[in-house]
């Protein structure tokens, strides 16, 4: 799952990444653009949003589409190095106090002909910053966002380093730069906004025609600009609600300035649940030129399914859920490439802290060391190795237990922060030591409700190893997965969640919104001051201290038995020979990062 608030997700290497000069993305020249080529995809869910910034629009399905209809100021490569975009320019132009100039493009418009320019930035920043916001939360007992009464300004997002931009930003007479000032210093500056498939957000003038009724897009700019400025409830109310959720569709949608965007590529169909296709825009004036005029996403769950497509002809190429089966079948296919690979995700385990359930001191008569020792007995019992082995090692007979909460095995920093962090010893299957950990705890066969997707057949196996041992070492498990498990995420109905994180970037701060007191991906409630502060300084961090800070983070989380990470999920990418320079990064896009460069024959 890639669901963020926003970053959520697991740091892929240590170091912050500095932007890597080079020119902006190509490929083929306009002959070549122009040519009828077409590309079939197999992907497992469907698009739902043009607004990857908000809870419900941050998914990798909404990414994919994104990344090709919009630029941006900077894009991961295959070698996690980020590569400056098409967008124009970001540059610190101050460390003390830390300001960042991001610098416009003269030919950067929104297909609609609009200058993409520092009003669509200032949005971005008010939307994910938080601090605009008259809540805390908005949303409904599903986890879907309210729509904002009057008084009430709630943009469904925040991030840590957009919420320490506090005042207005400066912005040049013609809107082509704007320089945000941090209120401390920040470690990821670099790739905080403009990145990836977010680009520069959502257009600022389509939500002001849309929120505030002005149809002039240069007024409309000026009106949201003024609106931040004043801190106006009123108008940041409507402007609100319109950001939340205006740009959500799971169909094509009759209103075509939900469509506008300022990449290569537009959105010319979508059948619900079934395709979308994008075209080449004749109108797009940037630099980055692709080699396929056509690329259609076709969406069916069934990795197997994606494998026949693959075979009849039907799809191009494709990231299935990764089994032996599917490999095994892909790998009978002739004229059809397999490569595998560590993903983005890593799947883990996580505790609910304050539900009243067995691992809830309040449930435990307020005894937070009796509380710890159940949650302890719990990773005692689980089978990491067990499921690596049967469910993993048949896909990667290298693969291993992730034994890090924050780093990929083999990143820089992985060997030095596991040889410490403690994970490896307290999530070890011994069975034995989880029995005599819940004697101690003076605690008889706590019932454990687990909560997973269970129409995932890995997610069931996974499921069934853990109860086995869980039940011998004393604990009563209860089944209550769920096909919606994703929007049940904080609800307290479970105690255990089994699902995975997507990486996004390469950040430090993207532990943040995993691990800190009220943070939005923290769904168990786990809290404590020690770990808010280890956060606080690695928000501020410099490369050579995050090691250090990483290795008193992991230690903490052990300590405090929050959960373990258990492994990384195996990629495939599977494509036919038609289809050439096709590569993946282990974070979102994954494939479609440098879709600029695929050709087909």
């Amino acid at each position: 799952m890639n669901k963020r608030f926003l970053a959520a997700g697991a740091s892929v290497a240590a170091a912050a990444m500095v932007l890597t000069a080079c020119t902006p993305p190509g490929g083929g020249d306009d002959e070549e653009a122009s040519k009828d080529t077409a590309v079939n995809i197999g992907w497992n869910e469907s698009f739902r949003s043009m607004n990857t910034l908000t809870a419900n629009g941050n998914a990798t399905s909404n990414a994919i589409l994104t990344y090709m209809m919009n630029d941006n100021f900077g894009y991961y490569d295959d070698k996690l190095e980020v590569q400056e975009g098409s967008l124009g320019k970001i540059e610190k132009v101050s460390d003390d106090p830390l300001k960042v100039k991001y610098t416009f493009n003269d030919d950067a418009k929104w297909s609609d002909g609009t200058p993409v320019d520092a009003a669509d930035l200032a949005l971005t920043w008010a939307g994910t910053s938080a601090n605009f916001n008259t809540v805390e939360s908005n949303n409904n007992d599903d986890g879907s966002v309210k729509k904002n009464d009057g008084k009430t300004v709630y943009f469904d997002s925040s991030t840590a380093g957009s919420a320490l931009v506090k005042k207005f930003p400066e912005i040049s007479e013609d809107g082509k730069e704007i320089t945000l000032e941090y209120s401390k210093p920040y470690a990821d500056w670099q790739t905080e906004f403009g990145t990836g498939a977010d680009g520069v957000g959502v257009p600022a003038h389509i939500v002001a025609k849309k929120a505030l009724g002005v149809d002039d897009p240069q007024k409309g700019k000026d009106a949201i600009l003024k609106a931040i400025k004043d801190k106006d409830t009123a108008a940041l109310s409507k402007i609100s609600n319109m950001w939340n959720t205006g740009f959500d569709f799971t169909s094509m949608p009759k209103d075509e300035d939900l469509l506008v965007h300022n990449g290569p590529y537009k959105m010319t169909k979508f059948e619900e649940g079934q395709y979308v296709t994008l075209e080449l825009d004749d109108k797009y004036t940037g630099p980055i030129k692709p080699k396929v005029k056509t690329v259609t996403v076709r969406y069916n769950g069934d990795p197997m399914a994606m494998i026949q497509a693959i075979e009849n002809g039907e799809v191009d190429m494709t990231q299935p859920q990764a089994t032996a089966d599917v490999l095994s079948a892909a790998e009978d296919i002739e004229g059809v490439n397999v490569d595998a690979a560590d993903g983005a995700t890593y799947e883990h385990v996580d505790f609910t802290f304050d539900n009243k359930g067995p691992f809830d001191p309040a449930a435990n008569g307020g005894d937070e060391e009796k509380a710890k020792k159940v949650r302890q007995a719990f990773l005692k019992a689980l089978p990491r190795e067990d499921i690596v082995e049967k469910i993993i090692k048949p896909l990667n007979d290298k693969a291993t237990t992730r034994d890090s909460y924050s780093q990929v095995p083999g990143s820089p920093m992985y060997d030095a922060i596991t040889k410490v962090n403690g994970v490896a010893d307290a999530a070890d299957g011994d069975v034995a030591a989880a029995k005599k950990l819940l004697k101690e705890a003076g605690v008889d066969a706590p019932t454990v409700r687990v909560m997973y997707d269970n129409t995932n057949s890995r997610r069931q196996q996974e499921f069934q190893l853990i109860k086995e041992s869980a039940e011998k070492a004393g604990f009563k498990i209860k089944d209550v997965g769920d096909v919606n498990w994703g929007t049940r995420l904080g609800d307290g109905t479970y105690d255990v969640s089994l699902f995975g994180w997507q990486s996004e970037g390469t950040g430090v701060t993207e532990n943040d919104a995993n691990f800190r007191t009220g943070a939005q991906n923290n769904y168990g409630g786990y809290s404590n001051e020690k770990m808010d502060k280890i956060l606080d300084k690695l928000l501020v961090s410099k490369e050579d201290q995050q090691q250090d800070l990483l290795i008193q983070m992991e230690k903490q989380l052990t300590e405090d038995a929050f959960g373990a990470p258990i492994f990384q999920f195996p990629e495939l990418t599977i494509y036919r020979d038609s289809v050439k320079n096709v590569k993946s990064t282990a974070v979102s896009p994954t494939m479609f990062w440098n879709y600029w460069e695929w050709e087909v024959n």
